[in-house]
């Protein structure tokens, strides 16, 4: 295998053999070396302006209600009450929530994570309605898992694209995704529920 020369080695061996003075030989160096710091600063500003974005969909409150305000204003004794045509109440939505946004979280940084059962495990049994403790509670761990997400993803540390290896093909940045519109979904649903539950 022929192994062909560096840039870097021809310049040397021109300098050395005096067909180009040092000086030019350094400032080609030197170029060559400020737009490599210039191409990394345009990534590192790239990829924090990605985090901020993603950090921003994540928390909501742009194209949809955040997750803070809606549950300022819902009416947690409610929350197990039936809706008629309904197959869940606001509790059941919430918990599932919880549990789906939970799931993506460990998936996304641990590789022993099992995840539940689909579709069953990532919702409560049927009867279990829901009433104001269950959803206080369900709040408060929704709650610190979603900073979790935050966390992961602002984490300089954290590269967004590169495939999670126990995966399949998926990235941190798919999974933050995936967060953010399965949340904005069911969010959607929730405030359909507690309009109807004002009537």
């Amino acid at each position: 295998m022929i192994i062909q020369p560096s840039a870097v080695t021809i310049l040397i061996e021109s300098v050395e053999n005096e067909e180009l003075p040092a000086t030019l030989i350094l400032c080609a160096l030197a170029r060559k070396d400020a737009s490599k710091a210039t191409a990394m600063s345009k990534t590192t500003e790239d990829n924090k302006s990605l985090r901020d974005h993603l950090l921003s969909l994540v928390r909501g409150g742009n194209a949809h209600i955040s997750f803070e305000d809606f549950i300022k204003d819902f009416p947690a004794d409610k929350c197990g009450e039936r809706i008629e045509g309904l197959p869940y109440t606001a509790w059941q939505v919430l918990e599932h929530m919880r549990i789906a946004q939970r799931d993506i979280l460990e998936f996304s940084r641990d590789a022993k994570h099992v995840s539940p059962k689909w579709p069953e495990g990532y919702w409560p049994a049927h009867d279990e309605v829901g009433n104001a403790e269950l959803w206080y509670g369900s709040v408060d761990m929704f709650r610190s898992d979603l900073r979790e997400v935050e966390d992961l993803i602002a984490k300089s540390a954290t590269d967004l694209f590169a495939r999670i290896s126990h995966g399949s093909g998926q990235t941190v940045l798919r999974e933050a995704l995936l967060v953010a519109d399965h949340n904005a979904y069911h969010l959607g649903v929730l405030v359909a529920i507690q309009r109807m539950l004002k009537k």
